[in-house]
């Protein structure tokens, strides 16, 4: 049986990134022996009527680095699905910012909540400019013991490569902790890195970008996971 995966995100096949999450997908189903097919969906494609509900025949959505989408709200909506119908999800970079904005304006109630991409000057920033840019750079990550993120590594300390230039506003930071969307992961000066939702079964963002580490040898940890979730969730 072949399972559809999702990827939200306007493709671009100069973009390393995209060409390493199909990879990805690739290296960890074969090594899980699983058949699937991974199809893309540019974010303007979400807009349109009834959409969101055929994101039901997916086995999960992966939300994909290359921020700003053409259509935010079609990134948001796909997203919020995901999290109220239980579907898996992986969001990473630029999917792991809008994972944020979700949460913030439909579980927060931050309506305005909105990206630094977007709009640098708005009042409700929620996703802001790095102080100083992680493109390209390879960092450690503190994960929380017990966390699914941990236990899908198998470890609470992680080094994994970066390839953006904004992330969570610290001054959001606390706000976030406030919810369900719990904070599983953060470098050394605790930044915020990597979150998880504690009441489904697999809702998962980085703002690293784990594809880029993952090898047709050694696939990586976290897509194996996310996979397995998108099976877990198939056999309920």
């Amino acid at each position: 049986m072949t399972t559809r995966i999702g990827i939200i995100g306007d493709y671009n096949a100069s973009f390393e990134p995209h060409r390493a999450t199909d990879a990805a997908l690739t290296h960890a189903a074969t090594a899980l022996s699983l058949g699937i097919e991974a199809v893309w969906l540019p974010t303007t494609s979400l807009d349109a009527p009834d959409a969101i509900q055929s994101l039901a025949s997916f086995g999960g959505l992966w939300v994909a680095p290359g921020s700003p989408y053409q259509s935010m709200s079609g990134a948001l909506s796909a997203i919020r699905f995901a999290r109220e119908s239980g579907l898996p999800l992986l969001g990473t970079c630029g999917g792991f910012q809008h994972v944020i904005l979700e949460y913030a304006r439909h579980v927060l109630d931050f309506s305005d909540a909105t990206h630094a991409e977007y709009d640098p000057y708005a009042s409700s920033l929620f996703i802001s400019r790095l102080a100083c840019s992680l493109a390209g750079r390879a960092l450690v990550i503190s994960l929380q013991p017990g966390s699914l993120v941990a236990r899908t590594y198998g470890a609470t300390s992680v080094t994994e490569q970066y390839y953006c230039n904004f992330g969570v506003n610290p001054d959001h930071s606390a706000t976030l902790a406030s919810g369900d969307l719990a904070i599983v992961g953060s470098d050394a000066e605790g930044e915020v890195r990597v979150v998880e939702l504690r009441s489904h079964p697999f809702f998962v963002g980085t703002l690293f970008v784990p594809q880029l580490r993952s090898q047709a040898e050694s696939p990586h940890p976290l897509i194996l996971g996310f996979l397995n979730a998108t099976q877990n969730d198939r056999n309920a």
